[in-house]
């Protein structure tokens, strides 16, 4: 699932990841007898991937012409996809690779493994403008918060929970969203207190609504955005982790970073993510 995929997809996603395991993936040495690396991307999640004037746009579009230049052996063949069954296209061996805003987690390693991150994914919470009544995570005791249903978003909120009763308080109701447009619905009307989402949503949804919503503290450890290849595509993990070593060399990530997310990334790992255990040591995950 991406950081604020769409609802109610989680559980099939899943299912066809699982269905998919077996499927043969494409390495190295035949996408460059082939010519082409095939690329899903998607459409509807900004600042990652999204359409303007009936175009590609955003992050991963300067990613992709990035990537074109970088590739000397072979072309870049980009399909343009819905969500709903991307990952599971990739799993499949319809495409090499998903270029998109996913999040690495537990349940994709099991079938992924993750080329180096391109983004944080830490969890924060977002306030109405203006609420006085919350200054810190502490203020966030017995509040009423909301989250998208069967997110990792949601697997992680017991690290909240920790948090909360350090400092002598506790987890309120959560209420449980099939998507994150509903959820800030609610918080702006008053139903909510706070929404948790990923750094990168959060920032984007104050960038074109801070009038309405405002950022607030971190409630997770780290989190990560990166580019699933399955298993059995070891070549091309350390192609793309070069990719990503010459953006971050050149200069070109932050850059891209700076533009799209309103603020770098300079703490991320240089290598790729490609089991559970790593994933928990990276992100802090008790």
């Amino acid at each position: 699932m991406k950081i604020a995929a769409k609802g109610m997809t989680q559980v099939l996603a899943g299912l066809a990841l699982t269905l998919a395991l077996t499927a043969q993936a494409a390495d190295l040495a035949e996408i460059q007898a082939r010519g082409a690396l095939k690329v899903a991307t998607e459409d509807d999640y900004a600042p990652f991937n999204f359409i303007t004037d009936g175009q590609p746009d955003g992050f991963h579009k300067d990613i992709m012409a990035e990537l074109k230049t970088y590739a000397t052996t072979f072309k870049i063949d980009q399909s343009i996809l819905p969500w709903t069954g991307l990952l599971a296209s990739v799993s499949a061996g319809q495409y090499d690779v998903a270029i998109t805003g996913a999040l690495v987690t537990d349940e994709r390693l099991n079938v992924f493994n993750f080329v180096a991150p391109v983004a944080s994914a830490q969890h924060y919470y977002v306030k109405r403008k203006g609420d006085d009544r919350i200054k810190s995570v502490a203020d966030l005791s017995g509040k009423v918060v909301g989250v998208q249903a069967g997110s990792a978003l949601l697997a992680r909120l017991p690290e909240l929970k920790v948090m909360l009763e350090a400092k002598g308080g506790k987890l309120g109701e959560v209420v449980e969203y099939q998507s994150y447009p509903e959820a800030y619905a609610d918080l702006a009307n008053g139903r909510l207190d706070y929404v948790i989402n990923a750094v990168i949503s959060v920032n984007d949804l104050v960038k074109t609504r801070g009038d309405v919503f405002e950022k607030g503290e971190a409630v997770s450890g780290g989190g990560f955005v990166a580019w699933p290849v399955p298993k059995n595509s070891p070549q091309l993990l350390e192609f793309l982790n070069g990719f990503v070593k010459h953006l971050k060399a050149s200069g070109k990530l932050r850059e891209l970073q700076l533009k799209w997310f309103g603020e770098p990334f300079d703490g991320l790992p240089d290598g790729a993510i490609t089991t559970v255990e790593q994933f928990h040591t990276l992100a802090d995950l008790k």
